[in-house]
């Protein structure tokens, strides 16, 4: 597994390096994390982005949408994989901050030119485009998963992929992430499934009955 150039290696041991010293002060504010929750970079991980970015390559997908650009640390992978295939990137942010400081950290790896950044309320931006979208990453606060579904499901393409993050860590989050699993399993096109790697990602699949493929 390889990105497709050394600046792009450059930037994720930036962001690896931050994750590393952020965690002792994770680990010290306990229960009070969700109060200063916007002040880290909590990434999907490396093994969950290696997997996304492998997912690109292998789905080629021409439109992705990232719910929740955060710092950046996931749209690198999605954004160099896009780079390999040809593809597009939508990521959208509700924090002008987090954008600009991910922003700033995609032109630096030199993969900008294939993102396009949105800011804003999820849900209205996605009501605004008109979309496919050919894999979705939902990675935003969990209480906006199931109205994030509701808004980009009629545009998710045949074939299309959600993956959704934080489906087993952490804890204190399971009410909501209840709600978006049975949410997307009682849509009668869609396979889903749950993954234990990383936080835990729900990986769901468009497949309607007119598919001839099974």
């Amino acid at each position: 597994m390889h990105f497709s150039n050394p600046a792009v290696d450059e930037v994720f041991a930036e962001f690896e390096k931050r994750n590393t010293d952020e965690r002792a002060k994770i680990a010290s504010l306990g229960g009070r994390l969700l109060e200063h929750r916007d002040e880290f970079l909590l990434p999907v991980g490396r093994e969950v982005g290696w997997f996304l970015h492998n997912l690109i390559l292998a789905k080629r997908p021409g439109r992705v949408l990232e719910l929740g650009t955060s710092y950046g640390y996931s749209t690198l992978f999605l954004a160099d994989a896009m780079t390999q295939v040809g593809g597009r990137l939508i990521t959208m942010e509700l924090a002008d901050y987090k954008q600009a400081a991910a922003r700033t950290m995609i032109e630096k790896a030199g993969i900008a030119a294939v993102v396009d950044f949105r800011l804003g309320d999820a849900v209205a931006l996605i009501d605004a485009d008109a979309g496919p979208f050919d894999l979705v990453l939902l990675d935003i606060w969990k209480d906006f998963y199931v109205p994030c579904l509701r808004a980009f499901y009629p545009k998710l393409a045949d074939e299309g992929i959600i993956a959704a993050d934080n489906m087993i860590e952490p804890a204190v989050v399971r009410e909501d992430v209840r709600k978006y699993r049975a949410a997307v399993g009682s849509l009668p096109d869609m396979q889903t499934t749950l993954l234990p790697i990383g936080s835990g990602i729900e990986l769901s699949v468009k497949w309607s009955s007119a598919n001839k493929k099974l």
